[in-house]
């Protein structure tokens, strides 16, 4: 009878340990994606809301420093931006913001990618509601092509989640003179 080994079995999948993030940084690209937000091109079909997307991705991975409040007031930024009836972004972003901060615990166990498969029913969501809001008080339906912008949203969730967290990121080989 062979004895079983206690060798550890080797790792599918790297894992890295990530530096706390820095305040200043996530205030900064909470406000570059709103400054991308404010680009002419939100009119076009299949352009995400890239400040959605980040407020999202801080809800989840930092819920006590980027949370519903921030995505109010980011929020109403956009609605006096875009001319639309005051409180129509500020309730989607705040609606997004509060259930990635009840998913935030979960989110953490799973890959980019189905990540992503489970911020794309936020993003459906908290863009039906408002256009629902719409709806109702203009008596009006834009279609199915809001759609597009979800699914494009929750497919670049890998990769905002690359670039918001690159500055975190341990380097891979260790080196004896450096303290972390």
């Amino acid at each position: 009878m062979k004895a079983p080994s206690t060798l550890p079995r080797p790792r599918t999948r790297t894992e890295h340990l990530l530096l706390p993030v820095q305040p200043s940084f996530i205030w900064i690209t909470l406000f570059v994606a709103w400054l991308i937000n404010l680009l002419p091109w939100g009119q076009v079909g299949g352009v995400p809301d890239v400040l959605a997307i980040c407020l999202v991705f801080w809800s989840v991975h930092e819920p006590r420093r980027v949370g519903m409040l921030a995505a109010f007031c980011f929020g109403l930024l956009m609605d006096v931006h875009g001319a639309a009836r005051l409180g129509e972004h500020a309730l989607s972003y705040t609606l997004l913001s509060f259930f990635a901060i009840l998913l935030h615990r979960r989110l953490a166990w799973f890959s980019p990618w189905s990540q992503a498969l489970h911020v794309l029913p936020l993003f459906f969501f908290s863009e039906f509601i408002v256009l629902l809001l719409r709806g109702w008080l203009d008596g009006t339906w834009p279609g199915w092509w809001w759609a597009l912008n979800c699914v494009v949203a929750a497919l670049l969730w890998p990769i905002a989640g690359w670039i918001l967290q690159a500055p975190q990121r341990r380097p891979v080989d260790p080196d004896d003179t450096r303290p972390i």
